[in-house]
């Protein structure tokens, strides 16, 4: 972590094998990021993805890169010469966090992890987390503090396993019941009418 190791971009095997390591399938997808479009470690990975029947997304900062004629998903964000020459981790790095943000945040909604601009999977793993749980759940089924915290307790602190308590006056057992009939979607659990 401390000590960088330069040639290991150069090298598309490496790329390729360490994508392999995690089992890849074709339920998965793969999204590729390199500035220049053409490293070689990340085209490795992503060909390696491709053959596993992968979908596979590119984020390089050069349009018509190498990397975007590979994957299923091109995204190229030109940002035009650095402010300081051969340092990516200023414009070129800023914009692939952007995207980066914005695949993220569009794969927790797709997944089901929010309600309307909630994030309601949250692993309270700590106090400040706990509370946010608990906001959460007074927010979205108008619960008092104490109540939404007793509800959590019993629910094992899961946000939308709590809300569906509450909302349905049910335990933990049947809300997850209910959770699990609607793909874990919390709208369309608080909206069953059981």
């Amino acid at each position: 972590m401390r000590t960088a190791i330069e040639g290991a971009e150069d090298d598309a095997d490496a790329g390729a094998q360490d994508l392999l390591a995690h089992s890849i399938t074709n339920c998965d997808v793969v999204v590729g990021i390199t500035a220049s479009g053409r490293t070689p470690y990340v085209l490795g990975a992503v060909q390696a993805a491709q053959r596993a029947g992968a979908t596979t997304v590119g984020i390089s900062n050069n349009d018509g890169s190498k990397l975007g004629s590979l994957v299923d998903i091109p995204i190229e964000v030109p940002v035009g010469p650095e402010v300081l020459a051969g340092s990516t981790r200023l414009k070129a790095g800023s914009a692939q966090k952007r995207v980066l943000n914005i695949l993220t945040t569009a794969t927790m909604v797709k997944l089901g992890k929010t309600y309307g601009n909630l994030m309601v999977d949250v692993s309270p793993t700590n106090e400040k987390l706990r509370e946010r749980a608990i906001n959460l759940v007074t927010r979205i089924t108008g619960a008092s503090e104490e109540t939404a915290l007793e509800t959590l307790v019993a629910a094992q602190w899961r946000v939308k396993v709590a809300a569906t308590m509450l909302t349905h006056s049910i335990s933990p057992a049947e809300a997850e019941q209910v959770l699990a009939g609607k793909d874990g979607r919390l709208r369309l659990a608080l909206a069953d009418t059981k």
